[in-house]
């Protein structure tokens, strides 16, 4: 893991726990002036931590549990009671409660002696957002795809799949099915990929868009470093959307076709939703790839075809007339 990213990753996590002790200590002061009878109750409840130290150092131990019971019974009692007055005074019942970000490891970063799952969530978002900083998310949205370039079967066909990515991101999840977006360049591709990655990191998921010949260098550069490292492999597995831009762009080795089938198959495994855009047709990928790869692309793949005439040079076009 990235040491920059592993520093940032802490920091967040320390200031969501100082936080968390900051507001629960306000909230303390605010119900100690405003309710003076469960300040009283918690006193009592902080002193029975020594009662109990009292009880099973100089406790004789024939009645040793008896006494522990009852203390437990005791304190049990006193929070039901601060809690009921909490919420007859329009309070929720766990108001003085410590309430963290992640209750699982309460804003430590570990569990268990490992790392928490959200410490990892949070290493892979940040090493996704350093890796998409050039990717240019921002400038496409759906808002900006303009259907007036179609005409024909070929608005038709682009209408349903504008339609269909924007309910895609909507209501995009850790386990969406998978999209495959071929044709021609200059159809739309690229832009709808961003405009899916954009709506998606709006909601809260992380995503890692690249191309697939990027992807798959910095693969390369650490399976065959003196580390052999998988950083860059897990983080893209890890990922809860994966874009592949321009898949068939990249140099054709033995290497490059089994990554490009192990990422494929390994985030169908494990549920998580990839995009993959080409120019290729699936006949062009037939030759290319392994078989396996057009195999899982047409049986678990959402398949979209993009279709008309190049964007990007109709534009030209029309700023030139």
């Amino acid at each position: 893991m990235n040491s920059e990213v592993f520093d940032r990753a802490m920091a967040i996590i320390s200031s969501r726990r100082h936080k968390a002790e900051n507001e629960n200590e306000n909230r303390i002061r605010e119900i100690n002036e405003k309710l003076p009878q469960i300040r009283e109750i918690n006193a009592e409840l902080f002193n029975s931590g020594r009662e109990l130290l009292r009880i099973i150092s100089e406790g004789d131990p024939n009645d040793l549990q008896k006494k522990i019971d009852n203390l437990k019974k005791y304190n049990l009692d006193a929070q039901s009671m601060a809690r009921t007055m909490l919420v007859d005074n329009g309070y929720p019942a766990d108001y003085l409660d410590m309430h963290y970000t992640c209750p699982k490891c309460s804003d430590t970063g570990y569990y268990n002696k490992c790392y928490c799952d959200c410490f990892r969530q949070l290493c892979g978002k940040l090493s996704a957002d350093e890796l998409n900083k050039n990717a240019q998310l921002k400038l496409s949205s759906f808002d900006t795809f303009r259907l007036d370039y179609y005409s024909g079967e070929s608005y038709g066909t682009m209408k349903r799949i504008l339609d269909f990515t924007k309910k895609y991101a909507d209501e995009f999840n850790a386990s969406s099915q998978s999209i495959f977006m071929s044709g021609r360049t200059g159809l739309g591709k690229t832009h709808l990929s961003l405009a899916i990655a954009n709506k998606v990191l709006e909601n809260g998921y992380s995503v890692i868009y690249d191309s697939v010949i990027n992807i798959l260098r910095n693969i390369e550069k650490e399976h065959f470093s003196r580390e052999h490292s998988t950083e860059m492999f897990d983080l893209i597995m890890e990922a809860d959307l994966l874009i592949l831009d321009d898949l068939g762009t990249e140099y054709e080795s033995p290497f490059y076709n089994a990554t490009i089938y192990n990422i494929i198959n390994t985030r169908l495994n494990r549920s998580k939703p990839t995009i993959i855009s080409t120019n290729l047709n699936f006949a062009g990928i037939g030759r290319r790839y392994d078989e396996r790869v057009v195999s899982r692309i047409v049986s678990a793949y959402a398949c979209l075809e993009f279709q008309g005439e190049d964007v990007r040079l109709q534009m030209r076009n029309r700023k030139l007339q």
